[in-house]
């Protein structure tokens, strides 16, 4: 891949310059958003537009999603786990992130050393996720489990402050 001065190639490691943001806060408003709208808004020309969208994407800056409520598509059980592990975290950080059902591992300071996000059918299925699959991982000495009552606030537009 080639870059020129006006669309610099990116790294996941890379600081996204002043136009690259403003594209991607042009997306986070609508995900659905022509890349000749975001040019008018940026400055740049379409195909400007098309190939930073693609290089940010490319490395894995940005991904452009669909994001639904769990509820409406029949998610009623949520939870998030904090797990404590025995010996290295991150091998154990590495097997629960490799079980499909569980959609957010992250490794962390305090009274856990990981915490993941379930999102589950029903409660016997949260039940299944959780004793079935997590508490069999090797290392994960014990859990603690959160259940959401009620999603008050989720957003997405932090990307670029």
């Amino acid at each position: 891949m080639t870059s020129g001065a006006s669309s610099p190639s990116l790294s996941a490691n890379s600081v996204l310059d002043d136009v690259n943001k403003a594209i991607v806060e042009q997306l986070q408003q609508d995900g659905r958003r022509t890349y000749g709208s975001i040019a008018a808004a940026v400055g740049l020309s379409e195909a400007a537009v098309r190939q930073r969208v693609q290089r940010m994407r490319d490395a894995g800056i940005m991904q452009i999603v669909a994001v639904t409520d769990p509820l409406q598509v029949g998610f009623h059980s949520q939870a998030m786990v904090g797990i404590r592990a025995d010996g290295d975290a991150r091998m154990v950080a590495d097997r629960l992130s490799a079980v499909p059902d569980i959609d957010y591992v992250v490794m962390c300071t305090g009274s856990f050393d990981i915490l993941v996000e379930l999102v589950c059918e029903d409660e016997d299925a949260l039940l299944q996720l959780l004793n079935g699959v997590i508490r069999q991982i090797p290392g994960v000495r014990d859990t603690e489990t959160f259940m959401y009552l009620k999603l008050t606030k989720q957003t997405y537009a932090w990307g670029t402050r």
